[in-house]
């Protein structure tokens, strides 16, 4: 929570709507909502039917806690609803020649799936990274050296457009290796970085090898996201003292972008409450929980136009304060960033990787057995305490128990197909069938060990 011993520097821009007392901020959201949701019984080929089975009017709420009424939007839902209309599935609501991007998922629970933006939520996006940028202190002054990916995937493009609304100029240097990525540092004098904590810190451990101290470079200010940590007391204090730079944490995914982000007073992500309605359940009750208490993350589209999603189940865990911060900003808190996953999703160097992801690569392969294992030890961590790669067991089916030099090509074969499909690293132990145990119940998927 904010306490009255923080002292966070006047805001270099602050939207009007970031300071709304909170029944002016809801009563925004109420209107924005029955608006939404009429559209989408209206216009949508996943909600309108749903709607209408539930038979009620979806966009006469009397309240913001009619909301929860509706059901949670899973992302099993999203993959099912791409098939019926493929390519773009059901979800799609703008027309296809107001559509200007298009950006999919890591694939790691399915294939890839898409997600759509019009001009105005390509607008939203920028602003809303612009707003975060600024409640840091970043502006015309600045060289932002942006390490996220530009490919697929979410995370620089974003970045990007809203690091430039604030007059930064912005390098996109996301696809270069850490050499260039040292050489674009000392050589431009970037004043902030942008990436995952796990690659800030092995920069920074890179530049020590060279002979520099990455605390005497010109970086000021380090934001980052796409894995835990930067809201990690201790990972935050690391990186902090290895650079000599405050270090900001935001967040975001696919579906949403972005969801909140840092300010000064590193007191908790502001949510983006004028983009978003945010609610936080149990994720076995599926209840809503009160402030200071862990429950899942669940959001909803207020105005985008291409695709947005009513309830949708975030899996994340975190715990909301919705006091005003001493920042000024009244837009509820999220403390301590992401706290976890509410399943067992792993983080690999910023990709996210699901058992289930794994077993349908085992389960693919010829000569594997069914049973797996996800072991959790020293071996992939890297010095720094972050996830880099994942370690897997498996068996050879019955008829290739004894097979020694069949072992070693099969193990060859899922670390292949892992890197190439889910895009992290692994080391794979296959063992004769009968090895790992059975379970008559849920089986234990992922082990760990110290």
């Amino acid at each position: 929570m904010c306490s009255g011993a923080l002292v966070a520097a006047a805001p270099l821009h602050l939207d009007p709507a970031e300071s709304w007392d909170r029944a002016t901020l809801e009563s925004f959201q109420l209107a924005k909502l029955r608006v939404q949701l009429a559209r989408l019984a209206k216009d949508s080929a996943y909600y309108a039917p749903l709607f209408k089975r539930l038979g009620r009017n979806a966009g006469e709420l009397g309240s913001l806690a009619d909301l929860s009424r509706l059901p949670f939007t899973t992302k099993s839902d999203y993959v099912d609803s791409i098939g019926p209309e493929a390519p773009f599935g059901q979800f799609m609501t703008a027309p296809r020649s107001e559509v200007l991007r298009m950006h999919f998922s890591s694939g790691t629970t399915s294939a890839p799936t898409p997600q759509f933006w019009t001009r105005y939520d390509l607008d939203r996006w920028a602003g809303l990274y612009a707003r975060h940028a600024h409640a840091q202190g970043i502006g015309a002054n600045d060289i932002v050296q942006c390490m996220f990916s530009y490919t697929w995937f979410v995370g620089g493009l974003g970045a990007t457009a809203g690091y430039q609304r604030t007059g930064a100029m912005v390098i996109p240097a996301g696809s270069q290796d850490t050499e260039r990525q040292i050489d674009t540092l000392f050589t431009y004098g970037s004043t902030v970085l942008c990436g995952t904590p796990s690659f800030i810190t092995h920069l920074a451990e890179e530049v020590r090898k060279r002979g520099r101290d990455p605390a005497a470079s010109t970086v000021r200010s380090i934001m980052m996201g796409g894995e835990p940590g930067a809201s990690i007391p201790a990972t935050r204090k690391r990186i902090e003292a290895l650079w000599g730079a405050r270090a900001y944490d935001a967040y975001g995914c696919l579906e949403f972008q972005p969801i909140a982000g840092e300010c000064d007073a590193q007191a908790g992500l502001h949510l983006a409450e004028d983009f978003l309605y945010a609610e936080v359940v149990d994720a076995e009750s599926r209840q809503a929980v009160p402030d200071g208490t862990p429950g899942v993350l669940v959001v909803t589209h207020l105005d985008k136009q291409a695709g947005p999603l009513v309830r949708w189940w975030t899996g994340d865990v975190v715990v909301r304060d919705s006091t005003p911060c001493v920042c000024g900003r009244t837009h509820a808190r999220l403390l301590g960033g992401v706290r976890g996953r509410a399943d067992d999703m792993l983080v690999v160097r910023g990709v996210n990787v699901f058992p289930s992801a794994v077993e349908d690569l085992v389960r693919k392969t010829p000569g594997l057995g069914d049973e797996y294992q996800l072991v959790i030890n020293a071996s992939v961590y890297d010095a720094a305490g972050f996830m880099k790669s994942i370690h897997v067991r498996v068996e050879q089916n019955n008829a290739k128990s004894d097979a020694s030099a069949d072992a070693d090509r099969l193990a060859a074969q899922l670390v292949h197909d892992i890197k190439q499909q889910l895009q992290v690293g692994a080391a794979v132990e296959v063992l004769p069938f009968g090895t790992l145990a059975r379970s008559t119940h849920k089986a234990k998927r992922v082990v760990r060990e110290n």
